[in-house]
């Protein structure tokens, strides 16, 4: 069992897994990673099952110092990764040593890295997960982001090896620029064709300020409502792009309400939904509408990319 100690726990450093599935009837948040591609990413670079927690690190990551050797890796945005100091790749897997310390530079491009141990964060589970609600302050470390002194335990791994190297053509897209892709519904109905048709065909959208694990709401262009933006609540998903009373839309992330009581024009697909978790103040986005059996297509093509990134690092 490996103790790693917290020196700085950077700006938000939280332990994620895929979250909370099946609990929102219960009025349990979801919670888990943003971007679940560079999730997949660094838990297949050290010979994690899939599913293993990480810990999800947003804008500046944290130090970390160790008692005992363990593989680790990181992926997603470019948090620039320094072992003693020296820095190492995004996307490959390396033996941090015991008495070492990992740390974290400048962001170099995106929000969001997540860093893989080879083997278990050893914190109790919640609900069949590990993920950290921070509004709600359950789950994770405590129910909140590391600070200094923390400590936590990770049962080792020993098949985790070092030295495995991602194929560049799996690196996940980061840009300031993306079109996302939707269905429509379920509260399309809410709105003129003429409003539907502008919400996919305009300028499009710029990320505000205002965005965290919670959500994003976008500037631009604003939609109309036939009657109004208000409906019996009902339940929301990842990627929900709810449109209230002022016509901005917002998009309902990992740590969203369990329902929600405004129309909704649509969803973002599982794999642009890890785009937008990529995504900061003053980016911009277009949304493009696909049907549900594209999405679903396009889904089994996510699913089959993760396999053969896990394939590849054998």
């Amino acid at each position: 069992m490996a103790k790693i100690s917290v020196i700085n726990g950077g700006i938000s450093t939280t332990v994620q897994d895929y979250g909370r599935i099946g609990y929102q009837k219960f009025g349990m948040v979801a919670a888990g990673v943003l971007d679940v591609y560079s999730y997949e990413l660094a838990n297949a670079l050290v010979g994690n099952e899939r599913g293993e927690a990480v810990l999800e690190i947003t804008y500046f990551g944290p130090m970390l110092k160790f008692d005992e050797d363990v593989v680790i890796a990181v992926a997603g945005a470019d948090v620039n990764p320094k072992i003693d100091g020296k820095a190492v790749d995004m996307h490959a897997s390396y033996r941090v040593k015991a008495g070492s310390t990992l740390s974290f530079g400048k962001l170099k491009n995106g929000l969001r890295a997540y860093l893989a141990f080879g083997g278990s964060i050893e914190i109790p589970e919640l609900n069949g997960s590990k993920s950290t609600f921070m509004k709600g302050k359950v789950g994770g470390y405590q129910g909140r982001a590391l600070k200094a002194k923390d400590e936590f335990e990770v049962k080792v791994n020993p098949e985790a090896k070092e030295g495995k190297v991602l194929d560049p053509k799996y690196y996940p897209e980061i840009a300031k620029f993306n079109v996302i892709r939707a269905t429509l519904g379920p509260q399309d109905d809410y709105f003129p064709e003429e409003e539907i048709h502008r919400f996919f065909e305009s300028g499009g959208y710029t990320v505000s300020k205002s965005i965290d694990r919670m959500g994003m709401r976008l500037e631009g262009t604003s939609i109309k409502h036939i009657k109004g933006a208000d409906i019996i609540s009902d339940g929301t998903v990842m990627g929900s792009i709810q449109v209230p009373a002022n016509g901005l839309p917002i998009i309902l992330l990992a740590d969203r309400q369990t329902t929600g009581g405004y129309t909704k024009i649509g969803a973002v697909i599982k794999e642009d939904v890890c785009k937008l978790a990529q995504m900061g103040a003053g980016t911009k986005l277009c949304f493009q509408k696909v049907s549900i059996e594209e999405a679903q297509e396009l889904y089994k093509k996510f699913e089959d990319k993760v396999l053969a990134v896990r394939e590849s690092l054998k």
